[in-house]
């Protein structure tokens, strides 16, 4: 990719791959371009504003790794932090997936406003690990129920498999509250059907089961003989 220079690089955050005329950007990366943004239209995006952003965001600098080609910047007036979309995690910086799509670093970032915090102890309900002792940039919390703690990876590879559709408080099942609350706090929730509800999802469950798992077979032919019928 040309502005964040990751030849691998997490899809489920930076998007997939795209490739015109020489020039390979990952999705995300070119939405978070402060400056392609700002010249989109309704065509999308010309190839020479991306030009123009990779040649200006080779200027820049990366805060988090201090490789150039930083084509995020912070949101907050006056802030001249830049970044790579993989590093924003590293950096604690928040990448809002929604809207005007803005970026914020670990200084300017939004946080929970909720008053909550975990016990002793607590567990993330989806790994089960401990969480930090307060909320934080790696420990989330329900807004709406304040009683389930998660980590942020945790609740982001689970938001990627359940999909816009499906995301919910894995506690109190709140949808349009904890939606909105994950997505300004930078979780990615791709629109689409969750990953249970694919087609081969449940492809196993037409096939016919054509082995015997019996302790001991009786079968002459063996365990993997089919019968017509039966």
């Amino acid at each position: 990719c040309l502005l964040c220079r990751r030849a691998e690089a997490d899809p489920a955050i930076c998007g997939a791959k795209l490739e015109k005329q020489g020039l390979r950007a990952h999705v995300f990366c070119l939405s978070f371009a402060n400056e392609l943004f700002q010249q989109r239209s309704r065509d999308g995006v010309r190839l020479e504003d991306i030009r123009r952003t990779i040649a200006r965001a080779a200027q820049k600098h990366c805060f988090v790794c201090g490789e150039s080609g930083a084509a995020i910047s912070c949101w907050e007036t006056g802030c001249d932090r830049s970044f790579h979309l993989p590093c924003a995690v590293e950096g604690e910086c928040v990448t809002q997936f929604f809207g005007l799509y803005r970026s914020f670093c670990w200084e300017h970032r939004p946080e929970q406003a909720v008053e909550a915090a975990p016990q002793e102890n607590t567990t993330c309900l989806i790994c089960l690990d401990l969480v930090e002792e307060r909320k934080s940039y790696g420990t989330m919390v329900c807004p709406a129920c304040k009683h389930a703690w998660f980590h942020r990876g945790c609740i982001q590879n689970h938001a990627i498999h359940a999909g816009f559709s499906c995301f919910q408080c894995p506690h109190c099942q709140n949808e349009y509250r904890f939606l909105m609350e994950m997505l300004t706090m930078g979780i990615r929730i791709p629109r689409r059907l969750p990953s249970w509800e694919s087609r081969r999802a449940y492809a196993a469950l037409s096939e016919r089961h054509s082995r015997c798992d019996a302790r001991e077979c009786l079968c002459p032919g063996g365990r993997e003989q089919a019968e017509e019928e039966g």
